[in-house]
C-alpha cells in the first residue's frame, strides 16, 4: 500500500476541514509519484479510494452523523473502489425510516462540508429503505448502484439492505435482460465496434463498462464482491480472469493519464491526447518509421485489448444465460438437433458433441465455421464450445496450415454462398483467422492515424469482403447497379475474395504493402489449389488495388489518352471486371463518407470508357477528329428541334477542339441551349442541375461570363461562402473572351436542388460577384475542425508540363481545411495564372488537388517560372498550416 501524507491527522487535531483541500492535493501528488516510480495502477486506485473513505469518515463524524443510526455508502465506481484522479465521489445516505428534522439538519451540515472542501465532486443521494425499493424497481441505474454499494461508516445493520433490495425487485432474468438491453443501446451509441478512431474507453465496446457488466450480473446472482470470487464458483477461468484484469489495468492507466492531461473526468481517447498518452506508455518513434508510428502501436494495443474484453463479455454473459437464466424458465425444454458426429445444435446454437472434439479432431476447428457459413439459421456458438474453440485456436501452427484437409475446408468457407462476412468476423474474433493466416494476425488492431481510414486494417478488410458479398444480393443492386451486374458475371468470385483478404495484409511492415501482400497471396494461393494463372491474377489485383480509384479521382478521365493508358495497364475485360468490383467495395469499406454518387459516377465512367477501349482493341491511337465529329453530331441531335444548325455552329466555332473532346454531348447541348437563350445579355449566366441522372448528390453549375483575371478565385470563394465543396472544375475560354466554366460541387446541406430559395441565393451571389470583376469577394474566416489540428501533413507542390495540352499541371498535397480551395484560387490569381481545369480529391484530412494552368497569354510557365511559383505556393501553404497548428 502507498504511504500517504499524515495531513488528515492534522485536520482531525485542528478541526479545520479546509485543510483537507491541501491534504488531498498532497495525497494526489504522492499517488502520482508512486505511480511514476513503479506502483501498480491497482494500488494507486485502491489507495485513493481508501483515502477518500478516510476523509468522508472524518467529515461524517465532524457533522456528528456518527451519533445517528444512518449509514453512508459508496456507490458507482467509488463503491467498486475504482477512483481515478477526477472521478465523481458517488455516495448514498441510507435510513431505515423517514428522516427526522434533526437528522436532516446534520445531513445538510455534512453535504455543505463536502462542497466547502472543494476537492471532491460528490454525487449525493439520500434515501430511506422504502424509497430505495421504489426507485430500484423503476430505475435500472439505481438497482445497479445498489448492487455494488458498500458501507463506509454508520449503522452496520444497513449494510445488507442494498443487495437485498435488488434481489426483491429484480429476478435473475429481468435484471439480465435489462442490462443486456442497456449494453446494446450503449454499443449502438459507439457504432457497435471497438475500432472507433477516438474511442470512449469507458463506454465503447471493449471498454471498462464491459468488464463492469460481467461483475454486475455475476454479483446479482452469485452474491460475490469481486470478479475473482467467480473463479472458485467455476463461472470464469483463471486464464480469463487474467485477461480481464490485464485489460482493466491497461484501461485504468489510460483513464489515469486522460484525467491528468485534461484535469477532468475525461474518458474519450481523442486525437488531442493520443500522441501524449502513447509517449507516457513508452511508445517512441523508430528509425525508418512514420512520425505517427508510436500512436499507431499504442492504439493497436488498445484495439486488441478492447476486442479481448468484448469477446470475454460476450462469452461469459452467454454462458450465464445458457447455464443459469434459460434452464430456469418455466416449461423450458432443451432442443437438440444432431448435425454430425462432431457437432449438434442446442437451442439453435452450435455445440460440440464432447469436450475433446478439437483435440482429437483438429479439423473440427474449421469444420465448425464451415457449418456456420452454410447454415444461416444457426444463431451462434454455445459458450462452452466457444471456450474450447478459443483454447484450440492457439494450437493452429504451420503443420495445421499445411494439411490439405484444412486447406480445403478454409477455401470451402471462402466459397460459401451464404454469410461469409459474419463467419470471417467470428473466425477473427475467436483467434482462428489470425492463427490460420499469421499475416492477418499482424494487422489485427492496426490503425492508421488519419481521418481517411476510419477502421482498423482487419476491420476494413472484412468490411470489404462484406461489400463484395453484398453485390450479389438483389436489395443492394439498386445502390450499385453496374458493379452488381459485373460482380455477378465474374467466373471466380473466390479470386476477388482472396485479393480483398490480402490487399492490405502487409500494412505496418514497411515497404510497399501492395507488393508484399501480393507475395503473401501467391504463396497462399499456391498451397490452396489455385493455378499459376489464377495466383498471378490475385497478385495483380493486390498490386493494383489503388489504380482505378487514383485514376478516377486524380486524373481527367474525360481525356481519351488517360482512359487509353488505364485500359492498356489492364489488358482485358477480366482484369477490368475484377478490379472494378474490388475498387468499389474497397472505397465503401474505407470510410462511408467517401462514397457518394459523384464518386460512383467517376468509377462508372472510367469503367465504361475503359471497357469500350478494350472491346474496340488496345494499341489503337485515339481518332480525335472522329470523336469530335461524333460528339458534335450527338449534341446537335439534342438541339435541332429548337435552334438552327447555323446558330449552333456559330457558338461552337468560338470553342476549341478540347471542349468537344472532354465534354459529353449532353453537357454541350445544355451549355449551347443556355448560351443561345441568353443572347447578348451582358450579365453572367449561371445555371445548375443534378450532375447526370446517377449523381443526385452532386450539383453541376454552369457559368457563362466574360473572361476576367480572378474568375476562378472569385467563383470558388463564393462557393465556400455558400457551403459548396468543389469536386471538379473545367474552364473553357472562347475566342470571343467569354468563359464557359463547369463546376461539380457537393452541397454540405444537401438542399441546393430542392430549395428554390437557396438555389436563387447561390445564383444571385455568383452573378453579383462575377459582375464586379474588379472586386474579389475575399475569404470567410472559419474555425478549423478540432480533429484536423492534430495532423502534421507535409505540404508538397509539384509542377510539370503537360506537353499535349501545353499547360502546367500543378499538383498540391496539403492539410484539408475550410476555405482551402478559395485560398489556393486567390494565390493563382495573384500570380496571374489562368486555371483551365481542376480535380479536387479530399482523402480524410489530406487534400490532393490538381490544377491545369497557363499564364494569361495562354503559354505555360517556363521551368524557372514554375520552380519559383512552386516555392512561393509551398511557402504560402506552410504559412496556412502554421496557422492551423497554432489554433491547437
Amino acid at each position: 500500500m502507498i504511504n500517504t501524507s499524515p495531513l488528515l491527522n492534522y485536520v482531525k487535531s485542528n478541526h479545520d476541514i479546509q485543510a483537507i483541500n491541501q491534504w488531498r492535493t498532497d495525497v494526489e501528488k504522492q499517488l502520482q509519484d508512486g505511480f511514476e516510480n513503479g506502483q501498480s495502477i491497482r494500488e494507486v486506485i485502491l489507495s485513493r479510494s481508501n483515502l477518500i473513505d478516510e476523509a468522508l469518515q472524518f467529515l461524517w463524524k465532524h457533522a456528528e452523523l456518527d451519533q445517528t443510526d444512518l449509514g453512508l455508502f459508496a456507490v458507482g465506481g467509488y463503491g467498486r473502489r475504482e477512483m481515478l484522479p477526477y472521478s465523481d465521489v458517488d455516495i448514498m445516505i441510507l435510513s431505515e425510516d423517514d428522516l427526522s428534522p434533526d437528522q436532516e439538519k446534520l445531513i445538510s451540515t455534512f453535504i455543505s462540508s463536502l462542497w466547502d472542501v472543494g476537492n471532491f465532486k460528490p454525487g449525493i443521494s439520500v434515501r430511506t429503505i422504502s424509497q430505495c425499493v421504489e426507485q430500484a424497481t423503476n430505475d435500472l441505474t439505481v438497482a445497479t448502484a445498489l448492487i455494488e454499494s458498500r458501507l463506509i461508516i454508520g449503522n452496520e445493520n444497513l449494510a445488507r439492505w442494498p443487495r437485498r433490495i435488488v434481489s426483491q425487485t429484480w429476478t435473475d432474468k429481468t435484471f439480465f435482460d435489462a442490462k443486456m438491453d442497456e449494453q446494446a443501446r450503449r454499443y449502438a451509441q459507439h457504432n457497435n465496434t471497438e475500432s472507433n478512431l477516438e474511442p470512449d474507453i469507458k463506454n465503447a465496446p471493449g471498454g471498462i463498462r464491459d468488464i463492469n457488466q460481467i461483475g454486475w450480473i455475476a454479483k446479482r446472482h452469485f452474491r460475490v464482491n469481486r470478479i475473482y470470487d467467480l473463479v472458485h464458483l467455476g463461472f470464469i477461468s483463471e486464464f480469463e480472469l487474467g485477461v480481464l484484469e490485464e485489460a482493466e489495468s491497461f484501461l485504468w492507466e489510460i483513464r489515469h493519464h486522460l484525467h491528468r492531461l485534461t484535469k477532468r473526468d475525461e474518458n474519450r481517447l481523442l486525437f488531442d491526447y493520443q500522441r501524449d498518452i502513447a509517449a507516457l506508455f513508452g511508445y517512441t518513434r523508430e528509425e525508418d518509421k512514420s512520425p505517427n508510428y508510436p500512436i499507431e502501436q499504442f492504439m493497436k494495443r488498445y484495439y486488441r485489448s478492447a476486442q479481448q474484453v468484448s469477446t470475454l463479455n460476450e462469452m461469459l454473459l452467454a454462458y450465464f444465460n445458457e447455464s443459469v437464466i434459460t434452464p430456469r424458465l418455466p416449461n423450458y425444454e432443451r432442443k437438440i438437433e444432431e448435425i454430425n458426429e462432431h457437432f449438434k445444435l442446442v437451442d439453435g446454437k452450435l455445440a460440440v458433441q464432447h469436450h475433446k472434439i478439437f483435440s482429437e479432431r483438429p479439423s473440427a476447428i474449421l469444420e465448425l465455421f464451415y457449418i456456420l457459413a452454410n447454415r444461416p439459421e444457426i444463431e451462434g456458438i454455445r459458450a462452452r464450445t466457444l471456450r474450447l474453440l478459443i483454447l484450440a485456436a492457439k494450437r493452429i501452427d504451420q503443420s495445421y496450415r499445411d494439411n490439405p484437409e484444412h486447406q480445403a475446408l478454409f477455401m470451402a468457407i471462402i466459397r460459401s454462398p451464404h454469410r461469409l462476412y459474419d463467419t470471417l468476423v467470428a473466425m477473427k474474433r475467436y483467434s482462428v483467422l489470425g492463427n490460420y493466416i499469421p499475416a492477418f494476425g499482424q494487422i489485427m488492431g492496426l490503425m492508421q492515424y488519419d481521418l481517411f481510414h476510419i477502421y482498423t486494417v482487419d476491420a476494413h478488410t472484412l468490411l470489404l469482403l462484406r461489400n463484395l458479398n453484398r453485390f450479389k444480393a438483389p436489395e443492394f443492386a439498386k445502390d450499385f447497379p453496374v458493379v452488381s451486374s459485373v460482380f455477378q458475371r465474374l467466373a471466380r468470385r473466390d479470386i476477388v475474395y482472396l485479393a480483398a483478404l490480402f490487399h492490405d495484409i502487409a500494412k505496418g511492415r514497411g515497404g510497399d504493402h501492395s507488393e508484399l501482400g501480393a507475395e503473401d497471396a501467391i504463396n497462399f494461393c499456391r498451397t490452396h489449389g489455385f493455378t499459376e494463372r489464377e495466383c498471378n491474377l490475385v497478385a495483380w489485383l493486390i498490386q493494383n488495388h489503388l489504380l482505378m480509384s487514383m485514376t478516377a479521382q486524380k486524373k481527367d478521365i474525360s481525356d481519351p489518352d488517360v482512359v487509353q493508358d488505364f485500359a492498356e495497364k489492364l489488358g482485358d475485360m477480366e482484369h477490368l471486371d475484377y478490379l472494378y468490383t474490388l475498387t468499389v467495395a474497397d472505397i465503401n469499406a474505407t470510410n462511408p463518407k467517401l462514397w457518394n454518387t459523384w464518386r460512383a459516377s467517376l468509377m462508372r465512367q472510367l469503367y465504361t470508357h475503359a471497357r469500350d477501349v478494350i472491346r474496340t482493341g488496345l494499341g489503337r491511337p485515339v481518332d480525335y477528329q472522329m470523336l469530335i465529329e461524333d460528339t458534335k453530331f450527338a449534341a446537335s441531335e439534342l438541339l435541332v428541334n429548337d435552334f438552327s444548325l447555323y446558330d449552333v455552329e456559330t457558338v461552337w466555332q468560338e470553342l476549341g477542339d478540347e471542349y468537344f473532346i472532354k465534354e459529353s454531348a449532353d453537357e454541350i447541348a445544355w451549355h449551347t441551349r443556355a448560351i443561345l437563350q441568353h443572347g447578348n445579355n451582358s450579365e453572367p449566366l449561371v445555371l445548375m442541375r443534378a450532375h447526370r441522372k446517377s449523381a443526385q448528390d452532386a450539383v453541376q453549375i454552369f457559368i457563362y461570363t466574360q473572361d476576367q483575371p480572378n474568375l476562378f478565385a472569385t467563383t470558388v470563394a463564393v462557393f465556400d461562402r455558400m457551403n459548396l465543396d468543389v469536386q471538379d472544375a473545367r474552364i473553357i475560354t472562347a475566342s470571343t473572351a467569354f468563359s464557359l466554366d463547369t463546376y461539380v460541387v457537393l452541397d454540405r446541406f444537401g438542399t441546393l436542388l430542392t430549395d428554390p430559395e437557396r438555389e436563387k441565393t447561390v445564383i444571385d451571389a455568383l452573378v453579383k460577384a462575377l459582375s464586379q470583376s474588379d472586386k474579389y469577394p475575399g475569404l470567410m474566416q472559419r474555425r478549423i475542425p478540432r480533429q484536423l489540428r492534430h495532423f502534421d501533413i507535409e505540404n508538397t507542390v509539384d509542377i510539370t508540363l503537360n506537353a499535349a495540352l501545353q499547360q502546367n499541371m500543378v499538383e498540391i498535397s496539403t492539410l484539408d481545411h475550410p476555405g482551402l480551395l478559395a485560398k489556393v484560387g486567390g494565390l493563382f490569381m495573384m500570380q496571374g495564372l489562368d486555371i483551365h481545369s481542376a480535380r479536387i480529391a479530399t482523402l480524410g484530412e489530406r487534400a490532393e488537388d490538381i490544377f491545369f494552368v497557363t499564364k494569361k497569354d495562354g503559354i505555360p510557365m517556363s521551368d524557372s517560372e514554375a520552380k519559383t511559383f512552386a516555392a512561393q505556393l509551398k511557402s504560402a501553404l506552410d504559412e496556412v498550416s502554421n496557422q492551423v497548428s497554432g489554433q491547437h
